[in-house]
Parts: C-alpha cells; structure tokens; sequence
C-alpha cells in the first residue's frame, strides 16, 4: 500500500488550558490526511462532489497513544487499508517530527453514495475514478 503523509503545525486554537491537543483534533487532522492523500493521487474532494460522489464517515476510531502539544511538528501518515466496490477505508498514524514518536493512530470508513446518500459502486459507475483509488491500494500486501 502506498503511504502518504502531511506534515503541520498544532496551533494554539487545538489546544486546551494544558497545551495539549484536544481529542477531536485529531479527527479533524484525519480529514486533512485523507483529502491530502486523494489530493496527491491527483483527486480533490470538491470535484469528486461536483460528479455526484459523497465519502460521508460512516466510523471513525482513534486511538491516542501520546498527546500532542502546541507549537509541534506533526506528521500525519495515511494509507488505504481496505477499498470495496461501495466503501474504502483509510488509516492513520499521528507522529511528532521532533522525536518521531507515535501520538495516535486510528480508522475511518467511508461508504461511496450519490448525492441522495445512496449507496453506490464505484468501480461500475465510474471506473476512471475507482482506478486512480485502486493504484493506490495494493490488497495483496
């Protein structure tokens, strides 16, 4: 599977009194992992909207292993874990740059649905699109 990462800043609006990042931040930092990893497979969320195709969250789990502080470096790493015909899902490791120590990890699923939420193959009715996903997804690994 091929491996994307982002790297940016915590700023002080993710933190709370403590300086530390705030757990729904990093929810937020998946979305920003998945939109940049489509981003690089030349795919931009918005045109994919404008053809009728939506990725709502169907689960998201997040696991934290060390928090986050302001003012860090952070990486966000994401991959395609699994890609079904009507739903792909990405997941995520959260990495401090300065230490390269592992922050969070953690899923989201996303079921592909037409603009009236329903569900829809990807791979029957746009097959363009469903091969620049597929390429960067390698199930036999």
């Amino acid at each position: 599977m091929k491996e994307y990462s982002h790297k940016i800043r915590v700023t002080y609006e993710e933190t709370d009194k403590m300086g530390v990042v705030y757990y729904a931040n990093y929810l937020r930092w998946f979305e920003i992992a998945r939109t940049e990893l489509l981003r690089q497979e030349g795919l931009i969320y918005r045109d994919l909207e404008e053809n009728g195709i939506l990725l709502p969250v169907l689960e998201s789990h997040c696991n934290y292993h060390h928090p986050a502080l302001y003012d860090d470096l952070v990486k966000l790493v994401t991959k395609i874990k699994d890609l079904r015909r009507a739903k792909i899902t990405f997941e995520y490791e959260i990495l401090r740059l300065e230490d390269d120590k592992l922050l969070a990890t953690g899923t989201t699923v996303h079921p592909f649905v037409n603009s009236d939420f329903k569900p829809i193959s990807l791979k029957k009715e746009f097959p363009k699109l469903w091969e620049i996903i597929e390429q960067s997804f390698d199930n036999k690994n």
